[in-house]
């Protein structure tokens, strides 16, 4: 019986720790639309409001998706990773197609000036989707489509990665290939001669500093939004350049 008495608070603090730890990551199926934007190689595709680049060289390809207003949150979701399978359209659904997995790198813009018919819409739950991703689930000329999604972990090749941008008095660091939970929630930054100062969101996952640190090696402290925190000590030698990317030992 003493035994009994221990193992409930265990259980518990395992199930806490559990919940916790997945925060971000959401196994129910949600009801959606999608449509898609581009063409089959891409086009279209690249950059976008969550400040990546060229998606083919940053690792996320063609497995990408633009989100509406209910689920972008101003620039917070961006990095979160989706599974989308089509539903309940048999004449436009591919049979037996199974489901895809996307990454968020931008958003659908709403248009209120046309407040019917604009799937992107508060409060409407929309997937923009790239061309190749939609149709391997769908007809292409559907147009749109009712879908189930959920959030799941991102899973990343390699470190987490910082580009720098801006110049040497306006810092922009683009934080990408971010495993997991995919969203990045907070970032710290510390210069070899500073503490850790906090950066502010500038726009999608490019994170701001004004503080001059050229001549200094550079370490970041990186939250996701299910509170996992992680360091990358010394990611950036002293003698770091824009333009450049550089890549952390670890990940997610």
């Amino acid at each position: 019986m003493a035994n009994s008495h221990c193992l409930v608070p265990l259980t518990l603090l395992m199930v806490l720790f559990v919940q916790a730890s997945s925060a971000a990551i959401d196994a129910q199926w949600h009801d959606a639309h999608a449509t898609f934007y581009g063409d089959m190689a891409g086009g279209d595709t690249m950059q976008g409001a969550c400040g990546y680049g060229n998606l083919f060289e940053q690792g996320y390809g063609l497995e990408t998706t633009a989100l509406s207003t209910a689920l972008f949150n101003n620039g917070g979701a961006c990095g979160a990773c989706f599974e989308i399978k089509c539903v309940n359209d048999p004449q436009w659904c591919i049979k037996n197609a199974g489901t895809i997995k996307v990454t968020a790198t931008n958003f659908c813009p709403p248009n209120y000036s046309k407040p019917e018919g604009n799937w992107c819409n508060p409060p409407q739950k929309h997937f923009d989707l790239s061309m190749k991703m939609f149709t391997t689930i769908a007809i292409y000329k559907a147009g749109i489509i009712p879908v189930k999604y959920r959030r799941i972990p991102c899973t990343k090749i390699g470190g987490v990665k910082f580009e720098m941008r801006g110049n040497p008095y306006w810092l922009l660091v683009l934080v990408y290939n971010v495993g997991n939970a995919g969203e990045v929630s907070k970032v710290s930054i510390k210069g070899s001669n500073t503490d850790w100062l906090p950066m502010s969101r500038n726009w999608g996952q490019n994170w701001l500093t004004g503080q001059n640190l050229v001549g200094q090696a550079l370490s970041f402290m990186v939250t996701t939004s299910d509170g996992k925190m992680l360091k990358f000590n010394n990611v950036a030698p002293s003698q770091w350049q824009l333009g450049q990317t550089y890549k952390g030992h670890k990940n997610f």
